[in-house]
């Protein structure tokens, strides 16, 4: 899977520890390519109304783009004879939905050749893909983003957050981005949508410290059926849904059923270990409350290291570099 302010770069950090500000804006192709905005949602719309996967496998590649060199569509490049790129890391082995970025790229290229970055069509069409839902958009945009040359799978496992991570170092992960800890809690709400593989969470059920035993912070009737779905630590197809009953709903369920022991990461249960994480995963639980904070964090996310201006470049296919 996954900038209330026209600055987008915020304190964010690139790989190199540069901040890279530049500014992102309402409507940056009005002018230069206008049906931009309508052509990714018509695409993305189509194609979630036959595949409601689709929100969860956007907004998934949409964080993991931005948490690795920002929001510069660097997870879309395709490895080379001589560069093993962020698609092929362990972490992005299971990202789909890239078909639907090439497809929305197809089309602009023939609309506007050269004017739409794919990293301002990811952050829409993981927008507009989560937006279908409620025939609305859910938050806003910001676009001025230019696409990335660097693609590098080494760089993921040091900034794509594990689904094994304690407390300390998912807020770490997230710090290093720009984001606080309200950011980390509000945005792991993402985890109301999707699939998760059994072997993610698997040794919650069966060696969580490595004696065969069950994890005591998973709630015991919730842990007995998913040793029902996930019948080994080796099973490494089967998936379950993160938010068992409402895993293509996108709503607030996430964090009640948090609070109920039933978080399937220990990621997502490492948010109850803290009081002030724990505090905000309790004013959470409504709905309306979720969704207008989802809307700022998503944004700050989306702004995380943009190139704008004369840096990086528009991409003619996504997943290959210009030059």
């Amino acid at each position: 899977m996954k900038t209330y302010f026209i600055f987008a770069c915020v304190v964010a950090l690139t790989v190199a520890g540069v901040c890279q500000a530049g500014v992102l804006r309402k409507n940056f192709y009005s002018t230069s390519c206008p049906s931009a905005e309508a052509i990714v949602k018509n695409i993305t719309q189509r194609l979630v109304a036959s595949d409601l996967g689709l929100p969860a496998d956007l907004l998934r590649m949409h964080f993991h783009d931005c948490f690795v060199r920002g929001c510069d569509g660097s997870v879309l490049i395709t490895s080379t004879a001589t560069n093993t790129a962020e698609k092929d890391s362990i972490p992005n082995l299971s990202l789909e939905g890239f078909d639907v970025i090439d497809e929305i790229k197809t089309e602009l290229e023939k609309k506007c050749a050269g004017k739409v970055s794919c990293a301002d069509i990811l952050a829409l069409a993981a927008r507009d893909a989560v937006s279908f839902q409620f025939q609305k958009p859910m938050w806003e945009v910001l676009t001025g983003r230019r696409d990335g040359k660097v693609s590098l799978a080494s760089e993921v496992l040091a900034n794509i957050p594990s689904p094994f991570s304690n407390f300390s170092s998912l807020l770490k992960s997230f710090q290093s981005k720009g984001l606080t800890v309200h950011d980390l809690v509000v945005l792991s709400g993402a985890h109301t949508i999707g699939d998760g593989h059994c072997n993610l969470f698997s040794n919650r059920l069966y060696n969580f410290t490595g004696k065969g035993d069950q994890d005591p912070s998973l709630d015991p009737t919730y842990a007995a059926l998913l040793k029902t779905k996930c019948q080994s630590l080796s099973d490494t197809t089967t998936t379950v849904g993160m938010d068992p009953g409402s895993s293509t709903n996108f709503d607030a369920s996430y964090f009640v059923i948090l609070k109920q022991k039933k978080g399937l990461f220990q990621s997502d249960a490492a948010l109850l270990t803290d009081r002030i994480s724990n505090k905000i995963v309790g004013e959470l639980q409504k709905s309306t409350d979720f969704f207008k904070e989802f809307a700022q964090s998503m944004k700050r996310m989306g702004a995380i290291g943009v190139l704008t201006g004369n840096s990086g470049e528009i991409r003619k296919t996504c997943g290959v570099i210009n030059s």
